[in-house]
């Protein structure tokens, strides 16, 4: 299971759901002290990777950066015009401090995007040229490839009964008006989706689909993009969007397309340079929305009082701004450290791909991509025995003005890789999708709407969910805090489906 991705316990096909084994760790009083330094060793010899990032985010500050990688001999693996990234990999222990001498007028920063050696290989450098084509002839052309949409049933999918996330959303209700427009197309940056699963087959835009594990570069080859060690990108994508088709179960947004952007590796990681091809892509094919349901390894908290970490959230951030100004909405779950994200002070989980250490951090060391400020942050809310009531997951991140909003996340059903079959999941991981498929939702009713007004709409439409009296005694972690329409648990509120598609 992938060390950072946001999904706790996985139920088993006949819906079983195991003991989830974590540590919670509760957050006291912000601290304001620098955080702890990191070290990253780079010995002679060993293949090691970075973001370099240029002093001009555009093509001709991109090929500045690319030149002082080759000069400082490094290996650019692929490069990003749009906005002055380069992904290099060098063996020499002095290339970051290299790239600072010779590149002092066309570099900002580097920064190391792991603790160990790279395990994959790419194998020739690669830079992503967007394609001539305007979106709108991609868009036609797809409209063409996926003409036989999915046969709308009126009645209920068999285990739809089951799914009691999408009754406590109202997607139910909201299925009565829409179930989506096939024009809108959905990014799931995760871990592959089943392209076999008789729940998801209909909604898969293979054309759109890529895998990013491979040093960070663009990888198109047919199977590159499906899950090998993981089911919880499958289990993501059917609450996104598994087809109404009288098969299992349905997705928030059913008639949506989904595009399997891989961005998880065989070990379980998610590597700066693979999140920012998975950001890239998004914009460059035109996605409508992208579901980040993990954290950036190998930090929870990337601290940017240190100037290697701080390289890493500058390179992720402006691949999130710049798909964001192309028009793609990107929801991220909270993360499941039942950790106060406003009140950071110590972490003991980083860096997860080597050695953890017990570090000092503060509120500017960020849990990324949740925290960037162009994404949707989302806390998981559970049900409460039988009832149509909820309450923070007790595993659920939370801070006041972090969370946006709330959804499901506790035990949910949904699509996994097993016999093609379903099975639970619980974390803010299955509580993102429940976001992503509503702006999926709201995207079709109001195609023309910019993803600052998705946003807003996405807040302003969320229901209420105040301080409770057990919202501030049954969950480890740092009590319920704020108002009924913005607080530390709920943010804005609990999701909306069936507004998205009434107003």
């Amino acid at each position: 299971m992938s060390r950072a991705r946001r999904g706790l316990a996985v139920g088993a096909a006949a819906l079983t759901l195991g003991v989830v084994a974590t540590t919670l760790t509760s957050a006291g009083a912000a601290t304001t002290d620098k955080s702890t330094p990191v070290p990253v060793a780079t010995p002679e010899g060993q293949v090691s990777a970075y973001v370099v990032n240029a002093k001009k985010a555009n093509a001709k500050g991109t090929a500045d950066a690319r030149k002082v990688v080759q000069k400082a001999g490094g290996t650019v693996v692929q490069a990003w015009p749009q906005i002055g990234v380069v992904i290099a990999q060098s063996t020499h222990a002095d290339f970051r401090a290299d790239v600072y001498r010779l590149g002092r007028t066309s570099v900002t920063s580097v920064g190391t995007t792991r603790t160990v050696a790279v395990s994959e290989r790419a194998e020739q450098a690669s830079t992503l040229r967007q394609s001539a084509r305007s979106r709108s002839t991609e868009r036609a052309e797809l409209k063409g490839e996926f003409a036989n949409t999915p046969q709308k049933y009126v009645k209920p999918d068999p285990r739809e009964g089951e799914q009691w996330d999408m009754a406590h959303i109202k997607a139910d209700h909201a299925h009565e008006i829409t179930d989506g427009s096939r024009k809108v197309l959905v990014g799931v940056l995760d871990s592959g989706i089943d392209a076999d699963h008789p729940d998801l087959a209909p909604n898969i835009d293979v054309s759109n689909s890529v895998n990013c594990t491979d040093g960070g570069t663009v990888d198109r080859s047919p199977t590159g993009w499906q899950p090998t060690t993981s089911d919880h990108g499958t289990h993501v994508a059917g609450t996104i969007g598994a087809a109404r088709n009288g098969i299992g179960i349905t997705g928030v947004a059913p008639n949506v397309r989904m595009a399997s952007v891989k961005v998880v590796n065989d070990d379980g990681f998610i590597y700066p340079e693979y999140a920012i091809c998975g950001f890239m892509w998004s914009g460059l094919r035109g996605m409508d929305v992208t579901n980040n349901s993990y954290y950036i390894d190998p930090f929870e908290f990337w601290c940017q009082d240190q100037a290697n970490q701080a390289a890493v959230v500058e390179a992720v951030g402006r691949a999130v701004t710049w798909s964001t100004k192309k028009g793609t909405v990107h929801v991220a779950a909270a993360g499941n450290a039942a950790y106060d994200l406003a009140n950071k002070t110590t972490s003991a989980s980083s860096p997860n791909d080597s050695t953890p250490i017990e570090r000092t951090i503060n509120n500017g060391c960020l849990d990324i991509p949740t925290e960037l400020p162009e994404v949707v942050t989302v806390s998981s809310y559970a049900q409460i025995g039988t009832s149509n009531e909820t309450q923070l997951s007790s595993f659920s991140n939370r801070g006041k003005n972090v969370i946006d909003v709330a959804a499901p996340g506790s035990r949910i059903l949904s699509t996994i890789v097993k016999d093609n079959g379903y099975g639970l999941k619980s974390g803010t991981s299955m509580a993102s999708p429940h976001v992503a498929g509503v702006a999926a939702l709201m995207k079709s009713k109001h195609p023309g709407w910019r993803p600052a007004r998705v946003i807003q709409q996405l807040k302003a439409q969320a229901d209420e969910r105040p301080c409770a009296p057990q919202q501030t005694s049954s969950s480890p972690g740092a009590l319920c805090t704020g108002s009924p329409s913005n607080n530390s648990y709920a943010g804005h509120g609990m999701i909306d489906a069936l507004d998205a598609v009434r107003r």
